[in-house]
C-alpha cells in the first residue's frame, strides 16, 4: 500500500510540472490576446495560484501596452500577502507602476509589505525592501528609511544591496532624510560583499558625490573590489574614482634631467680631473602619488572587460588622471570595441577620436582598422576618415601611401558626400605632412576636370588652401587652372579659380594674365551663375587697382627725376589715363553690373567704385594679405568633453535645446590643501593597507600575536580574553613581571639542588656505618632512606 501511495504521489507531481511546463510554453502566446474585463477579474479572484498567475500576466501585459488596468486594482493588491513568490512578484510589479495614481489603497498594503522584511528568505526581504522603496508616495518616507536601516544591517547581502539601491529613491521621495540615509550610506560602503559596496557607490554618486571624507577609508578597498563588481557598480565607481583623484592627489611635475658624463675637467696643475655630470633640463615629467598609482593598476583589468562602457570609463580615467603611457594601454582595448555591432562602433569612434586628438602616434599600428567599408554608415565613415588624416603625419611611408590611395579611390566614387570628405581629408593630410603636399595636389588637380561639379568645387577649395599656405611657389599652379577654366562647368568651381587669378593679379606687374582672364570671362559676363559675377568684378576691380597703383608708382619716379625734395606720394584721386585697356575693360564691367538683375552684384559694384576713387585706402581692404586657411579636425569642437559622455558625441549639444546635466571633473587640488593620505590607509574595519594594496601589521597586533604565542601565565589569559591589542609599556611592564618570576623560580631550583647534595653526602655516611649490618635489613633501610627523602 505504501508503494502505492508514493506511486499515485509522484504521478501527481509530474501533472503538476506538466502543466505548469505548458502554462510557460504557452504564456507569451495567451498573454497576447486581451481578455474581457470580468473574465480577468475572475482570474484574479480564483483560489487557484495556476489562474491568479494567468490573469497578473496578462494584466501586466496589458500595462505595458499602454491599456487601461487601473479597475484591477483592488483585485490584485489583496494578492500582495499570498506566499507564492510568482504572484508577489508581480502584484509588486503592478504596486508600484500604480501606486502614485491610487496612494491611498496603496499605502493599505504597506504594513503586508513590512511583514515582509522579516520573512526568512532573504529574496522576499530584498523585494519587499525594493518594493516600498518605489512606491512613490511621500508618506512613507519615514518608513522607507526605517526599512533601509533595517536592510543595511541585514545578515544577507542580497537586503543589503537592496538597501543600498533604495537609498536615492529614498532621498527623491523626501530630501529631508539625507542625514540619516548618509549614516546607512557610510555602513554600506564599508561592506565586505563586492555587489553591496558596488550598489553603495552608486547611491553615493547620485545622492552626495562631494562627500569625498565617505570614501577615504575604503578607497583602497574599493580599488580590490571593482574587478569583481557588476558592469553598472563599476561605471559608477570609475565616475567616483576620477573625482576622488582630482580633489585628493595634486598634479606634481618635475623636470626630466639628463646627465653627461662625457666632460672632463682639468684641474689647477693641468692633470685630468674626474668626469664631471651636468644637468639639463628637458621635458616634463608627471609624479603620480602612490594611492594614484594603485588605482590606475588596479583598473586595468578591466579593460578586458566585455562591455564597452567600463573599457571607455578606464580609457577616460587614464586620460584624465593618469600619464599618456597609460593612455597608450587602453589604445588597443578601444580599437577591439569596433569589432561590435554597429551603433557601437559609431560610438567608439567618437571616442577614440577624442583620444587620437591628444596620442595620434598610439593609432597608426592599427590604421588598418579605420579603412572604409561598403556597409559602413555615413557618421562611422567620417570618423574613420577623420582618425585617418590625424594619424597620417605620424605614419611610416607605406601607411602613409595606403591612406592617400584609400582617399583617392573614395574621391572618384558616386556618393558625393564621400567624396566631398575624400577630398577634404586628402587637404588634411597636405597640411599636416608639407613633404607629401606635391603629391596630394597631383591628386587634387586630377580633379578640376571632373564631370562631377562637388568633386571639382571641393578640389579647389582645397586648392586654395594648399596655395595660400605657400604663394610663391604655387604661382605655375595658377597659371594651369586658369587655362582649365573653360572645363570647369561647376560655379563654385568657377568662382574659386577667378579668386585665385585675382589674389595673384600684382605679379610680374603687366605681364600678368589676370587682365587677360578678365577679358575672356567679360565676353559671356551675362551668362555667368551671380556667385562667378561676384569673383568677376572684383577680379577686375583688383587689375585696375593693381595698374592705379604702376600708373602712380611711374608718375612718383618722373617727379622725382625732375624735383630735387625726393619721392612725393601720389596725390588722392588720382586717375590713370582713360584710354588704357585696363580702364576700359574697368569701365565695361562697370557698364554691365549697372543692369545686371543682381541687386547684391549691383550695390558691390558701386562699392568698389567708391573704394578706387582712394587707391590708398583701397589697396588696404583689397590687397592685403590673406592668412592661409586652417582645415582643422572636425572633432576639433569636441575636445574637452570627457570619454563616454552624451556632450562628446553631441558636440556639447549646443543652441536652445542643448543638452543639460553635463559635469566636467574637478580641477586638481592644490598642493598643499589635499586631504591627509594616513586617511586611506584604514578601512572601515580597522585594517591599514599599504599603497601597493597590502594588509600592514600593526604593533599591536605583533605584541598580541606574541602574548597568545605563550600559553601560560597571566598574558596568554588576557590575550584569549580580548585583551592582546596592548600597549607597549604594558608589554614591557609585563616582560618584567616575567623576568622576576623566572628568576626566583632559578633560585629556588638552586635550593632544591644543595638539599639534594647534602642528603646524598648523608647517605653516604649512613652506608659507610652500616656496612657491617646484616645483609638481610639492607633492601629495607634503602627503601627507609629512599621514603624519607622523598618526603623531605
Amino acid at each position: 500500500m505504501e508503494s502505492i501511495s508514493r506511486i499515485s504521489d509522484l504521478l501527481e507531481s509530474a501533472r503538476e510540472l506538466t502543466l505548469d511546463a505548458a502554462q510557460a510554453a504557452r504564456s507569451s502566446r495567451v498573454t497576447t490576446r486581451s481578455l474581457p474585463t470580468a473574465q480577468l477579474k475572475k482570474l484574479l479572484d480564483s483560489r487557484n495560484d495556476r489562474e491568479i498567475l494567468d490573469g497578473l500576466r496578462r494584466v501586466i501585459a496589458m500595462m505595458y501596452r499602454q491599456q487601461r488596468t487601473l479597475p484591477f486594482f483592488s483585485s490584485v493588491v489583496k494578492m500582495v500577502a499570498s506566499p507564492n513568490l510568482e504572484i508577489k512578484k508581480l502584484v509588486y510589479i503592478y504596486l508600484i507602476h500604480h501606486a502614485e495614481q491610487e496612494p491611498d489603497l496603496a499605502l493599505l498594503s504597506i504594513n503586508t509589505i513590512q511583514k515582509s522584511l522579516s520573512d526568512t528568505n532573504p529574496q522576499v526581504r530584498a523585494l519587499a525592501l525594493r518594493t516600498m522603496s518605489g512606491i512613490r508616495v511621500p508618506v512613507i518616507s519615514q518608513i522607507v528609511s526605517l526599512a533601509i536601516k533595517k536592510g543595511a544591517a541585514d545578515m544577507s547581502p542580497l537586503v543589503r544591496k537592496a538597501a543600498a539601491l533604495a537609498i536615492p529613491k529614498c532621498y527623491r521621495l523626501e530630501p529631508a532624510t539625507l542625514p540619516q540615509l548618509l549614516d546607512y550610506l557610510a555602513t554600506l560602503l564599508g561592506d565586505k560583499q563586492y555587489f553591496v559596496a558596488g550598489a553603495a557607490v552608486t547611491a553615493f554618486m547620485e545622492i552626495c558625490p562631494e562627500r569625498i571624507d565617505l570614501i577615504h577609508k575604503h578607497y583602497r578597498g574599493f580599488i580590490k573590489k571593482i574587478v569583481d563588481m557588476d558592469e553598472w557598480s563599476q561605471l559608477s565607481t570609475l565616475r567616483m574614482m576620477a573625482s576622488y583623484a582630482r580633489k585628493c592627489f595634486p598634479r606634481r611635475t618635475r623636470g626630466a634631467k639628463s646627465k653627461d658624463t662625457t666632460a672632463n675637467l682639468q684641474d689647477f696643475y693641468g692633470e685630468v680631473g674626474t668626469p664631471v655630470e651636468t644637468e639639463t633640463k628637458g621635458e616634463q615629467i608627471i609624479v603620480l602619488d602612490p594611492d594614484l598609482v594603485l588605482l590606475l593598476n588596479g583598473i586595468k583589468p578591466l579593460l578586458q572587460s566585455r562591455n564597452s562602457g567600463v573599457v571607455i570609463a578606464v580609457a577616460r580615467c587614464y586620460a584624465e588622471i593618469g600619464t599618456p603611457e597609460y593612455t597608450k594601454a587602453a589604445v588597443g582595448p578601444l580599437v577591439a570595441l569596433l569589432r561590435g555591432a554597429q551603433d557601437i562602433e559609431q560610438l567608439a569612434l567618437y571616442n577614440i577620436v577624442s583620444v587620437c586628438l591628444a596620442h595620434p602616434a598610439s593609432f597608426v599600428k592599427h590604421a588598418s582598422h579605420f579603412l572604409v567599408r561598403a556597409t559602413d554608415t555615413a557618421p562611422v565613415w567620417e570618423l574613420k576618415l577623420e582618425i585617418l588624416t590625424l594619424i597620417f603625419p605620424h605614419s611610416p611611408l607605406q601607411t602613409k601611401s595606403l591612406i592617400l590611395n584609400e582617399l583617392e579611390h573614395f574621391s572618384r566614387g558616386t556618393n558625393k558626400a564621400l567624396v566631398r570628405e575624400a577630398v577634404r581629408a586628402i587637404g588634411r593630410c597636405a597640411q599636416g605632412d608639407p613633404a607629401t603636399a606635391p603629391r596630394c595636389m597631383r591628386l587634387l588637380l586630377g580633379q578640376i576636370t571632373s564631370l562631377d561639379g562637388t568633386l571639382a568645387a571641393e578640389s579647389l577649395t582645397v586648392i586654395r588652401h594648399l596655395i595660400q599656405l605657400d604663394p610663391q611657389a604655387h604661382t605655375g599652379t595658377v597659371v594651369r587652372l586658369a587655362k582649365n577654366l573653360d572645363s570647369a562647368t561647376d560655379p563654385q568651381a568657377r568662382a574659386t579659380i577667378i579668386w585665385l587669378v585675382g589674389e595673384f593679379s600684382g605679379l610680374n606687374g603687366e605681364d600678368n594674365i589676370a587682365a587677360d582672364v578678365l577679358r575672356i570671362l567679360l565676353k559671356d559676363f551675362t551668362n555667368e551663375s551671380e556667385v562667378a559675377k561676384r569673383q568677376i568684378v572684383l577680379l577686375a576691380a583688383k587689375v585696375y587697382l593693381h595698374h592705379i597703383n604702376r600708373e602712380a608708382e611711374k608718375q612718383t619716379q618722373s617727379e622725382a627725376t625732375l624735383e630735387e625734395d625726393g619721392e612725393s606720394p601720389a596725390p588722392l584721386g588720382f586717375t590713370p589715363p582713360t584710354d588704357h585697356p585696363v580702364s576700359r575693360l574697368w569701365n565695361y564691367v562697370l557698364l554691365l553690373a549697372r543692369y545686371d538683375t543682381s541687386y547684391d552684384l549691383r550695390d558691390r559694384t558701386r562699392l568698389y567704385k567708391a573704394l578706387l576713387a582712394v587707391p590708398q585706402l583701397a589697396s588696404l581692404m583689397l590687397l592685403a594679405p590673406k592668412p592661409a586657411p586652417q582645415a582643422p579636425s572636425p572633432s576639433e569642437t569636441r575636445k574637452g568633453f570627457l570619454l563616454g559622455s552624451s556632450a562628446l558625441v553631441l558636440a556639447g549639444g549646443g543652441g536652445v535645446h542643448g543638452l543639460r546635466g553635463y559635469e566636467p571633473l574637478p580641477d586638481w587640488v592644490q598642493e598643499g590643501r589635499e586631504p591627509d593620505p594616513k586617511l586611506r590607509a584604514q578601512d572601515a574595519t580597522g585594517i591599514e593597507y599599504t599603497p601597493e594594496g597590502r594588509r600592514t601589521i600593526t604593533a599591536a597586533e605583533t605584541l598580541g600575536d606574541a602574548g597568545r604565542g605563550k600559553s601560560n601565565g597571566l598574558f596568554g589569559a588576557g590575550a584569549s580574553a580580548g585583551l592582546g591589542a596592548m600597549t607597549l609599556d604594558e608589554f614591557l611592564a609585563d616582560e618584567e613581571e616575567e623576568e622576576t618570576e623566572e628568576e626566583s623560580e632559578e633560585d629556588g631550583d638552586d635550593e632544591e639542588d644543595e638539599e639534594e647534595d647534602e642528603s646524598e653526602e648523608e647517605e653516604d655516611e649512613d652506608e659507610d656505618e652500616d656496612e657491617d649490618d646484616d645483609t638481610e635489613h639492607e633492601e629495607d633501610d634503602g627503601k627507609a632512606e629512599l621514603e624519607g627523602f622523598l618526603g623531605s
